[in-house]
């Protein structure tokens, strides 16, 4: 099935910069990098080489970029590719060249953020493969690293995964427990509506197709299907006729995906992508030249 393709994802510069400052400031420390004072000549200048060391998606490369940036004045930093870029093993990924004793003290820094995101779109890739041409969108969760929710769902996004809320405040998702307290689906439904603004969505967590029924009564936005299997999930979407927007979760890896995309739902989402994925292998190798 053929899709819009949508506008490459966005950090913002400023978030980016005070994410990098705080990563530098806890390794630098008090007193700096002492094995690159000890051993490395202030005037010494270098060229660094980032390569990718297995296949895989490219996220991060503004993170890395102001790593280098905001170490120190001077360094010069030239990207091969762009994030989305599907890359192989060996690709050359940038190219960092100046003052030595900077490349030095920014590259632990540059190639944690690069790494670690690069592995979330990667991974994501694989989760979205895994679909094959299904109109389902593979989702993220709030299952992040604290701290780095924005840049990790950024990362999802490269891989060609979508967003699912950011927090707490930009979206409705009444869970099993809100539900147990207000005394019923409809019940949180109803307080819901009453409460938010027109343009917040309100979806609802199910754990069965009677709850599923009683949520679309009460006219849910987007329903999630919780910890169903696919012959359940193929129920729920006949009852629904298109109502709401159906959300799989629970259960959901790269064995499940492709049975439970073909059950007609509209998003899948799955903390795999973030929480699972392993960190693509990214080395810097530094050349000196004077």
């Amino acid at each position: 099935m053929s899709r819009k393709k949508a506008y490459p994802a966005l950090l913002p510069p400023m978030m980016v910069s005070d994410a990098v400052r705080v990563a530098l400031a806890e390794d630098l420390g008090l007193a700096g990098d002492l094995t690159t004072q000890a051993t490395i000549a202030p005037d010494a200048t270098a060229v660094a080489v980032m390569n990718a060391r297995e296949d895989g998606i490219i996220a991060g490369m503004d993170l890395a970029r102001a790593a280098f940036a905001e170490i120190g004045p001077g360094l010069v930093f030239e990207p091969f590719v762009t994030d989305g870029a599907h890359v192989k093993a060996g690709a050359k990924i940038a190219e960092i060249s100046g003052n030595a004793r900077l490349i030095l003290s920014a590259e632990r820094v540059a190639l944690n953020f690069l790494m670690r995101l690069c592995g979330i779109a990667t991974h994501t890739g694989r989760f979205v493969e895994a679909i094959g041409d299904s109109h389902a969108h593979v989702c993220d969760t709030r299952k992040t690293t604290p701290g780095l929710r924005a840049f990790e769902k950024y990362a999802v996004r490269c891989g060609g995964g979508h967003n699912h809320r950011y927090g707490l405040d930009d979206a409705i998702l009444i869970k099993d427990n809100h539900i147990a307290v207000a005394g019923g689906v409809r019940q949180v439904i109803e307080a819901t509506r009453a409460f938010a603004g027109h343009l917040v969505s309100v979806e609802i967590e199910v754990d069965n197709l009677d709850q599923l029924e009683e949520a679309l009564d009460a006219d849910a936005d987007a329903v999630l299907l919780d910890n169903m299997d696919a012959a359940t999930l193929k129920k729920a979407v006949a009852i629904n006729k298109g109502r709401a927007k159906l959300e799989a979760s629970g259960g959901v890896d790269l064995d499940t995906i492709g049975a439970i995309a073909k059950t007609g739902v509209d998003y899948i989402s799955t903390s795999k992508i973030t929480m699972a994925a392993p960190p693509l292998d990214i080395g810097l190798d530094i050349d000196i030249r004077a």
